[in-house]
């Protein structure tokens, strides 16, 4: 693992041997390895660099007590916009001293105002032509990207961290296919797979719950956070399944409306979590009224959920089924560019498991995980009805399913 390098270091060392000409940000989900491509970029290049986690404690900062009788250890005062202004003209200072600096600010999110904050120092270093590289790390892409989107326009370039693929596993902690499938691709996890119950412990305790309650309870605005929970845990158990909003109502308790669903289930996919795939359809209405095919983003997150352990995952047909279909789902969503929709299809009892579509051109994909015994019925309607540029069977008598799993989404649309 020592020696391992995502393919984001090599970007992050081109983009930082530039001329600073945009704010490099870096965002994806929690665990999936953000500050450690920054420190292996570091240490590759030539320039001095100052980390700061906006999140851990600062000695700097003056610790200020408790005025209760009961508490009598101190708090650490809050960072905020002053504390980023202070440490940005330092940056500045040593990059105009020495003839370049770099600047990393992790967890920028969780200072309110950043964005604001971030243009005007930024603008007035381009005024003067400041040699300071800023990269700037969040996990709440949500949040990171609003903040971008809504102040930082045209001055940023963005770098995104998604989960660990199969490949990246497999090189960096020899995982073989099946316990890629069961353990997923958290990074942080692996060492601990020996022991199943530390692992789950560790995927629930140290990944589910902060992603939810540090990641979105903290930094959205959420009426119900009980039943934001439940719709995690909900989707969890139908990862791979096409669930109406409708029959999710039935099953959470206090559950509002569909509308408040819909949004709840954007959140957990901008967290990295979940996704409800929409089905595809020609008619851009027609697919916002579809009910969602859930999905979760890392296999980690339904096994963990389930309880199952490794050998009985196995043993249950319908779970690993399951469970194959999730990993090809979270595969594609994961390495999809920004161009390319993931949608499934279904029309009466035919269905596509996924069809990924790039501008006019389609790919329809079939999963067979080799423990059931799946019509192809609904693949050849697909292909009579809508003509997709090709169509992929994964698994038993197609693509094996660690070579498809091997190889990003865009990768299916080279030959079409």
């Amino acid at each position: 693992m020592v020696s391992f390098q995502r393919t984001q270091v090599a970007t992050l060392c081109e983009r930082l041997t530039e001329p600073p000409s945009r704010i490099i940000a870096l965002f994806g989900p929690r665990q999936t390895g953000k500050t450690t491509v920054v420190r292996q970029a570091l240490r590759q290049i030539n320039s001095k660099s100052r980390y700061f986690a906006v999140d851990e404690p600062d000695p700097s900062t003056p610790r200020v007590p408790f005025d209760t009788a009961e508490a009598t250890f101190p708090v650490l005062q809050q960072r905020d916009t002053a504390w980023l202004v202070r440490n940005w003209e330092e940056s500045r200072f040593e990059a105009e001293q020495s003839g370049g600096f770099v600047l990393v600010l992790d967890e920028i999110q969780k200072i309110p105002n950043w964005s604001e904050t971030v243009k005007g120092l930024w603008d007035a270093d381009r005024a003067r032509g400041c040699p300071l590289h800023v990269v700037i790390l969040g996990s709440a892409p949500l949040l990171m990207q609003r903040g971008m989107s809504e102040s930082l326009a045209g001055r940023y370039e963005s770098i995104r961290v998604t989960h660990w693929s199969f490949d990246e596993m497999s090189s960096a902690f020899d995982f073989d296919l099946v316990r890629y499938l069961y353990f997923g691709g958290y990074p942080g996890a692996a060492p601990l797979v020996r022991d199943q119950d530390r692992w789950r412990s560790y995927i629930i305790g140290s990944l589910i719950e902060p992603n939810i309650e540090r990641d979105i309870l903290a930094m959205q605005r959420v009426d119900k956070p009980a039943l934001l929970k439940q719709l995690f845990e909900l989707s969890a158990a139908y990862s791979g399944q096409i669930l109406s909003y409708t029959k999710m109502l039935g099953q959470l308790h206090d559950a509002g409306n569909t509308t408040t669903l819909a949004r709840y289930l954007d959140l957990l996919s901008n967290a990295g979590l979940i996704t409800g795939l929409p089905k595809y359809a020609v008619s851009a209405s027609s697919r916002r009224a579809s009910s969602p095919k859930l999905n979760v983003l890392n296999t980690a997150l339904m096994t963990a959920e389930a309880g199952y352990t490794f050998e009985e995952a196995q043993a249950d047909r319908t779970f690993w089924g399951r469970l194959v279909e999730s990993a090809v789902g979270a595969h594609l969503f994961n390495s999809a560019t920004d161009n390319i929709r993931l949608h499934y299809w279904r029309d009466g009892s035919q269905e596509v498991d996924f069809v990924l579509q790039r501008g006019t051109h389609t790919i329809a994909i079939e999963v067979k995980s080799g423990l059931n015994t799946k019509s192809m019925r609904g693949m050849a309607e697909f292909v009579q009805r809508f003509s997709p540029s090709r169509s992929l069977l994964v698994g038993e008598d197609g693509v094996p399913l660690d070579e498809f799993l091997s190889v990003p989404a865009p990768y299916w649309f080279e030959e079409v």
